[in-house]
């Protein structure tokens, strides 16, 4: 992992000023001497910037995200823990760490970060853009800032604006991490326990029904009254979550989630997706309760130069983590036209 440190003031969308930031990022494969080889992906919500850890087989020989052709680039989000400053770091104007004073972002601050880091790389436009689910609002949103950045561009799973679905889901995990009395205390573990019932809740809306249904069943022991697979499952990836992130991160970055809107102060969505220059793949999961394909319908029909890509999965919204052999055929095509 490497740290880019940005020592002059960041000013917030919300009108607060950070006194620098750091921001983290891993990189693949060899920058070209032209500079002409660049694939930008940007994560998703809890995520980091090693995509090869959190993504199975994209960053591989053959592969989209394949080191021997492209230099490949991930940055952590401005408000997570892993690297980039964040909740969890020493305010340099206090000498403690923010906790629950760090400032409220929003994914146009995120994408501004990026972009000082782009900028720090010398990288002035990439060949490709990709972006699922958070990754992809940062995605959309760097199309419209910097028309010219990207030749190409791939959307998955995500949407142009956070709907009042999306948000009452956050606001709901919200509420867990709440009701956690430990919550507000500066501990880099306040708040844990309300936030394994947080990635309980979240969980459903990745998954849905028929992914539950599947992978959870008890095929082996259909007469138990007890001990259910589901609920050891919920449990375990609770456990899981805490022990690997932090419950103000969470609250930071899923508010910045709620307030995605490519249209604000641009005259609206449609407006602001028709400014697009790039040449743009949408791909939707056909079970996602997260991001539906209405969702994806309105970047496909509002972007100048998309075209339209439907992943039947039945796993939901995890289609873009676990459907990777269909992924890679949909985003090599897309790269070599």
């Amino acid at each position: 992992m490497n740290i880019y440190h940005y020592g002059e003031r960041f000013e917030l969308e919300c009108g607060k000023v950070l006194p620098g930031v750091d921001i983290a990022f891993h990189t693949y494969g060899t920058l070209s001497p032209d500079k002409d080889n660049v694939v930008w992906v940007c994560h998703a919500l809890t995520a980091n910037s090693d995509v090869a850890q959190w993504w199975p087989h994209t960053v591989e020989r053959g592969r989209f995200l394949d080191p021997e052709r492209y230099f490949i680039v991930c940055a952590n989000m401005i408000g997570s823990q892993y690297g980039s400053t964040g909740p969890l770091s020493v305010n340099p104007s206090t000498g403690t760490q923010y906790y629950g004073t760090f400032p409220q972002i929003t994914v146009r601050d995120i994408v501004k970060g990026h972009r000082l880091l782009a900028e720090r790389l010398g990288i002035k436009r990439v060949k490709m853009l990709i972006g699922a689910s958070i990754g992809g609002f940062q995605a959309v949103e760097w199309l419209i800032t910097d028309p010219s950045f990207a030749q190409k561009a791939v959307l998955i799973a995500t949407c142009a604006a956070a709907s009042p679905w999306v948000v009452a889901l956050n606001e709901s995990q919200r509420m867990a991490i709440r009701c956690d009395s430990t919550f507000g205390q500066k501990s880099d573990t306040a708040g844990a326990e309300g936030l394994k019932c947080a990635r309980s809740i979240a969980l459903l809306s990745y998954r849905g029904a028929t992914a539950y249904n599947t992978t959870q069943a008890e095929i082996d022991e259909p007469n138990k009254t007890d001990n259910f697979r589901a609920a050891s499952y919920q449990r375990y990836q609770g456990d899981k979550l805490a022990a690997r992130f932090n419950a103000y991160s969470y609250m930071r970055l899923s508010e910045a989630v709620d307030s995605h809107n490519v249209g604000r102060m641009r005259g609206g969505v449609e407006k602001a997706l028709a400014s697009i220059k790039a040449s743009v793949a949408v791909v939707a999961i056909s079970s996602d309760i997260l991001f539906p394909l209405a969702d994806l319908e309105t970047l496909h029909r509002h972007i100048p130069d998309a075209s339209m890509h439907v992943i039947d999965s039945e796993f939901g919204h995890d289609g873009f983590l676990i459907e990777h052999e269909k992924l890679d055929r949909i985003i090599s095509k897309h790269a070599s036209l």
